[in-house]
């Protein structure tokens, strides 16, 4: 096994969805090969925009593409893809964050590997880079962002240190990423209803929606999520509303939710509030897989009060 740079750009002529499939070409099949089962970092190269790394995934096989001679696909391990809190540069202190990129006296190189789409990465480097784009105490930083002193906080105690692995699999660590990426994305206003609501302390009340659940092979990409108001979030889950095909489209389960709270809690349009980066939009994969195993099935037994 061993780690890698993979670079992705959105216009690329590779049919690339980041937290599922990397289409690459057979030049690049032993070097991906070696990292079936290791994890990879995203990269973005300068002149298809301004992220450089941004995300983290684990190659899970490796298959021919088909249909397509010399083109292959490493399929990401399902729950693994996550985007990074903080988009790392490819220079910090004007110096290259991989070794292979860095001529002897600290300077960028330029063509030859800095060109290369599939890159090996060492564990010392992929450590550095997973650090900055995703801090060791995220979920302390999410914790004290509103609230510097919260209910049971000790203020000297130190993050605990778990290695990097570690909590990249960690679920509540996760999720706090997650959270934070989606509801940013969103502008911390609720997709469905228009509403951007804070409390007393300025904490959004909007909250993160998995469109396809990581259980049922989900990503925690932002193109998986919907910032939704917790109600909303709550209909949502149970399969009460989803999105239309045209993905924009409110759906309403009609005969479970009365038309009162319809106006009451959606945008009068009808139409979801997306994302002012295009890259953010949900997925029409994932929407369609909520309107057809979540949807109108109505998860639970509950008795339903509109009251």
């Amino acid at each position: 096994m061993g780690k890698l740079v993979l670079l992705h750009k959105a216009d690329s002529i590779y049919e690339d969805e980041p937290d599922v499939v990397y289409d690459f070409p057979r030049s690049y099949l032993k070097a991906v090969e070696e990292a079936v089962g290791d994890w990879i970092v995203y990269y973005e190269p300068v002149k298809a925009g301004p992220r450089g790394y941004f995300a983290v995934a684990r190659i899970d096989r490796v298959i021919p593409k088909p249909g397509v001679e010399g083109r292959f696909l490493a399929m990401i391990a399902p729950g693994t893809f996550l985007p990074f809190d903080r988009e790392v540069p490819r220079l910090v202190g004007g110096r290259p964050m991989e070794a292979a990129l860095t001529e002897p006296d600290g300077s960028p190189k330029k063509g030859g590997a800095v060109q290369l789409a599939v890159r090996r990465l060492p564990e010392a480097e992929f450590a550095r880079i997973v650090n900055l784009g995703l801090p060791q105490d995220l979920e302390r930083i999410e914790e004290t962002r509103y609230d510097p002193r919260p209910a049971g906080f000790d203020e000297g105690a130190e993050p605990f240190e778990r290695p990097v692995l570690e909590r990249l699999t960690r679920r509540p660590y996760r999720d706090v990423a997650f959270r934070r990426k989606v509801r940013e994305a969103y502008g911390y206003r609720c997709a469905m209803s228009g509403l951007m609501l804070r409390n007393g302390g300025g904490r959004p009340e909007v909250q993160a929606a998995h469109i396809r659940p990581v259980d049922r092979r989900g990503s925690d990409s932002v193109r998986n999520g919907l910032a939704l108001s917790g109600t909303l979030h709550w209909m949502f889950d149970r399969g009460l509303i989803s999105v239309a095909d045209d993905n924009e489209t409110i759906l309403v389960s009609r005969n479970k939710v009365p038309d009162e709270v319809v106006s009451r809690l959606l945008r009068q349009d009808g139409k979801l509030w997306k994302p002012g980066d295009t890259a953010n939009w949900p997925s029409p994969a994932n929407l369609t897989w909520h309107r057809e195993n979540v949807f109108g099935q109505v998860i639970g037994d509950e008795p339903i009060s509109w009251e």
